[in-house]
C-alpha cells in the first residue's frame, strides 16, 4: 500500500514516514502541496496524510483535498492538523476527508487509523450497494434516490456510507459520533441533525431509528 504523506514540519514528517515504513508501507513524503502534485504525478496513492496548515497557507490542505476531488482521486484522506475546533473538523470531513487527527497523537493511533481506512478504502472501491429507492456508489462517492442523483455533504455521506456497508447493524449514536464527529462538543445532538439531514434529503425512511435510540439503514 502506497502513503503519501504531506507534511511541512519535518520533525514530524520524518518520523512518520519513517515509522509507516516499518509498518510495511511504501511512503511518498512531501513538505508542500507544489511537491504532493509532483508525487501524484509519478503513482496514485491509496492513502493520502495532509497537513492543513502547509508553506501554501493556513487552509491550503483544507483546498487541496477539494482539489484532490475534483480531479477525481476517489482514496482516503486523513487530515492531520493542530485545529482541533469542531468546525474545522466539519468542515475538514465535509470537503471530502475520511477522518481527522489532532496534533499531538501517538504513532499508535497514527497506525490504527491507517490501517482502518485503508481496509475501508479496500472494500469501498468494489462496492455499489442497492437497496430499494437507493442506490450508493461508494467508489465514485455518488448517491441516487429513484435513478436521481442526490448531493450530500462529505459528512452526510460518510454517515450514509457507514450505514450501507452494515446495512442490517444498529449503531449506537454514541458510535457513530465516535467515529464520524470526533471532538464534536454538541454530543450525540450532531448524529441526530445529520440523520435528519439525510431523511430530508432521501426520505424519511432512509434511516430506521430503533428501539433505544440507535439507527441502522432503512429500507427493504
Amino acid at each position: 500500500m502506497r502513503i503519501l504523506l504531506v507534511e511541512d514540519e519535518s520533525g514530524l514528517r520524518e518520523p512518520m514516514a519513517a515509522y509507516l515504513e516499518r509498518q510495511g508501507y511504501e511512503v511518498s513524503a512531501a513538505a508542500s502541496i507544489e511537491e504532493a502534485r509532483d508525487s501524484l504525478i509519478e503513482a496514485e496513492p491509496d492513502l493520502i496524510l495532509l497537513d492543513v496548515m502547509l508553506p501554501e497557507g493556513v487552509d491550503a490542505g483544507f483546498n487541496f483535498a477539494t482539489e484532490l476531488r475534483d480531479a477525481g482521486y476517489e482514496g482516503p484522506v486523513l487530515f492531520i492538523t493542530a485545529r482541533d475546533a469542531v468546525e474545522d473538523r466539519v468542515r475538514g470531513l465535509d470537503l471530502g476527508g475520511d477522518d481527522y487527527l489532532t496534533k499531538p497523537f501517538s504513532m499508535e493511533e497514527l497506525a490504527a487509523r491507517v490501517r482502518a481506512l485503508l481496509r475501508r478504502g479496500t472494500a469501498v472501491h468494489r462496492s455499489v450497494f442497492e437497496r430499494g429507492p437507493l442506490k450508493v456508489d461508494f467508489a465514485a462517492r455518488k448517491v441516487f434516490w429513484n435513478g436521481r442523483e442526490v448531493s450530500l455533504s462529505g459528512r452526510e455521506f460518510a454517515l450514509l456510507e457507514m450505514l450501507a456497508l452494515q446495512p442490517d447493524r444498529v449503531y449506537e449514536p454514541e458510535e457513530i459520533l465516535e467515529r464520524l464527529f470526533p471532538g464534536a462538543d454538541s454530543g450525540s445532538k450532531i448524529v441526530h441533525v445529520y440523520v435528519h439531514h439525510l431523511r430530508h434529503k432521501l426520505g424519511d425512511e432512509v434511516v430506521k431509528t430503533v428501539s433505544g435510540g440507535g439507527y441502522r439503514l432503512g429500507l427493504s
